[in-house]
């Protein structure tokens, strides 16, 4: 009587490790560029909180973006406007994440202090 061994070969180990490794690799490029994007939400969050003119608001986003590690964006990215008497601030920008030869991954980043959560417009 042969009895039917149960488990996994080494090949289909090895295929199931090179894929974990790949989706952690991945993972790891990807972590840093959403932590900037928490990092800028926050930034705007403050620089709305100080008030002032469109230049006070532009240099206490800088100083955050100094201190929270901001490279993607920088104050004149930044969309500052009017509405409904409030002072709104908005961004967009795009990351571009290398990953193997000619491949790379594109992140799409956008936020915006308005309580509507209405996009912002992009700077083309």
């Amino acid at each position: 009587m042969q009895t039917r061994q149960k488990g996994i070969s080494l090949v289909g180990l090895i295929v199931i490790l090179a894929l974990l490794g790949m989706v952690l690799v991945l993972g790891l490029k990807i972590v840093p560029t959403y932590t900037e994007y928490r990092a800028v939400q926050n930034a705007i969050v403050t620089a709305k909180g100080a008030g002032g003119s469109v230049v006070d608001i532009q240099k206490s986003f800088d100083a955050s973006a100094v201190a929270g590690y901001i490279s993607s964006i920088n104050s004149r990215d930044l969309i500052i406007e009017k509405v409904n008497g409030e002072t709104e601030i908005s961004f967009a920008y795009e990351k571009k994440i290398p990953l193997v030869g000619p491949a790379s991954l594109l992140l799409e980043y956008e936020g915006t202090t308005a309580k509507s959560g209405a996009k912002p417009a992009k700077t083309e």
